[in-house]
This record gives C-alpha cells, sequence and structure tokens, in this order.
C-alpha cells in the first residue's frame, strides 16, 4: 500500500498488525508456520512501509528493531537482508560512512547465504558506493571490495 502511495491505508493496517501482535497469547491457537512472525517480522514489514512512504528516520527505527529482534541464528538470511535495506536507509539520508558500518555486518551475516535477496542487496551496494569509491570516505572501498568478493563467490 505504502510504495503504491496509499500512506494512510498502509498507516492503519500497520498499527492494526501491531495491536494484533501486542494482545497475542501462547494460548492462541495459531497455525505452526506462522511461528516466525514475531516483533521482527513486524517491525521489518513497517520499515519497509515507511521507507517506502519516505519516511526514512522511521524506517531506519524499525530496521533497527528488526535487526534487534531478530533470532539471528534461526533467520541468517532475513537479519542480514534486514541489515542490508537498514544501511541503504542510512544511505540515502546522507550517512554513508555509518551505512558502510552497517553493511560490513551485513555482509557477514551473508557468508554461507546464497539467496536472490541477498545478491540483489549487494549489487545495491556496490551501486550506492560507486560514485564515492575514489574519495576518501571511511568504509567506502571495504564495503565495495567486500561485496564484490561476495557476489563473485556466488558466481553471480
Amino acid at each position: 500500500m505504502s510504495a503504491a502511495g496509499q500512506r494512510r491505508e498502509s498507516a492503519r493496517a500497520l498499527l492494526i498488525a501491531e495491536e494484533d501482535l501486542a494482545a497475542a497469547t501462547n494460548a492462541d491457537d495459531e497455525p505452526s508456520r506462522v511461528f516466525f512472525f514475531a516483533e521482527a517480522s513486524l517491525a521489518h514489514e513497517t520499515a519497509c512501509a515507511l521507507r517506502d512512504s519516505g519516511d526514512l528516520t522511521g524506517a531506519a527505527e524499525q530496521f533497527r528493531l528488526s535487526a534487534a529482534k531478530r533470532t539471528v541464528k534461526a533467520f541468517k538470511r532475513t537479519h542480514a537482508v534486514t541489515l542490508g535495506y537498514l544501511g541503504t536507509v542510512q544511505a540515502r539520508r546522507g550517512e554513508l560512512e555509518q551505512a558502510c558500518a552497517t553493511w560490513t555486518v551485513a555482509l557477514g551475516a551473508m557468508e554461507g547465504v546464497r539467496s536472490g535477496r541477498t545478491r540483489d542487496i549487494t549489487r545495491d551496494i556496490r551501486g550506492i558506493v560507486a560514485p564515492y569509491v575514489g574519495q576518501q570516505i571511511a568504509g567506502v572501498r571495504e564495503i565495495d571490495e567486500r561485496a564484490a568478493d561476495y557476489l563473485a563467490a556466488d558466481g553471480k
């Protein structure tokens, strides 16, 4: 909804989802397939909606919350994707050095992970830092090299 410009409807849907999650208890009879949708997942989806609607500050806060709440061992790829998105939001906010630090952690989390989403994020990282590689900005050259190594190891 937010990507389609329906900000009010998107915000309303997110509030309902947050209220439903807050009201959930262990006694609720839910299918086993929804075990993974918890606060971290809602924060990730909220962050994506906020990002798509232009609220980069809110998006960064929600991506941080998602990364902090996520069980990294069980959801390594999703954690890496969340951090990749957080870095992209930080870069869009003009926080390139912070973005590079976040992407460093994201690329570390991607070790051993091979997926289309992680490749897409890695290509996005390279595209974002490309104009700055020749400049003296902390972390830019290193993150570009790590991203290139990740893509080369994946063969894509």
